[in-house]
């Protein structure tokens, strides 16, 4: 049987309760202390209406990951139908895209692991970055596994890896970028860091 719409009310709810706890998240200076409680006050929403929307803490997080990255995702189809670039550049800028949201993101991506949602590999923002890279990565001349080696790279940016570099040791944004470039230019042996992303301001 095929699934109903939402009715107008509850996709109103949907996104009153996206908003707000996209708000409080990205406020927060440890998203960790924003609670459901907060997030339905602030929607104006009962605490139930956010349980039957999405199921629980790591579904709404979930949730608000994924309204985050959209656009990103957008922006990544419009440069991959885009002609001139090859495939071991294309695999430096998904990567490189991804960093950067972990990097502005860090706190709620590091909060999506730590909930679980299952485990990050069962996300769906990581199945499509996976799918996205290893599409790439079977072009690459010399990759045996695009499968494995697109687990691989990313398992290079992880959110709790990012956060600790960055919140613990102290690196750069930019140098964080510019050893990702170098670190896939080894595993790769193409050349596709030469153009080291990092190595340009951040916009």
């Amino acid at each position: 049987m095929a699934k109903r719409p939402e009715r107008a009310d509850a996709l109103r709810n949907r996104e009153a309760v996206l908003a707000a706890a996209d708000a409080l998240f990205a406020t927060s200076s440890s998203p960790h202390s924003v609670s459901m409680d907060d997030i339905a006050t602030a929607a104006g929403v009962g605490k139930g209406t956010l349980f039957r929307g999405f199921g629980d803490r790591a579904g709404l997080i979930g949730s608000v990951i994924a309204s985050r990255l959209e656009p990103l995702h957008e922006a990544v189809r419009e440069a991959q139908d885009a002609a001139g670039s090859s495939p071991e550049q294309r695999v430096l800028e998904l990567l490189d895209a991804s960093l950067r949201f972990k990097i502005e993101n860090r706190n709620l991506m590091a909060l999506a692991e730590d909930v679980g949602l299952s485990s990050p590999y069962q996300a769906e923002h990581y199945g499509w970055w996976h799918g996205t890279l290893r599409t790439e990565l079977d072009q690459v001349p010399g990759v045996r596994d695009a499968s494995f080696t697109a687990h691989a790279l990313l398992a290079a940016i992880r959110a709790d890896l990012v956060t600790h570099l960055i919140d613990d040791e102290k690196m750069t944004p930019d140098g964080l970028r510019s050893a990702l470039a170098s670190y896939i230019d080894k595993i790769l042996g193409s050349g596709s860091g030469s153009a080291s992303p990092g190595a340009r301001k951040e916009e």
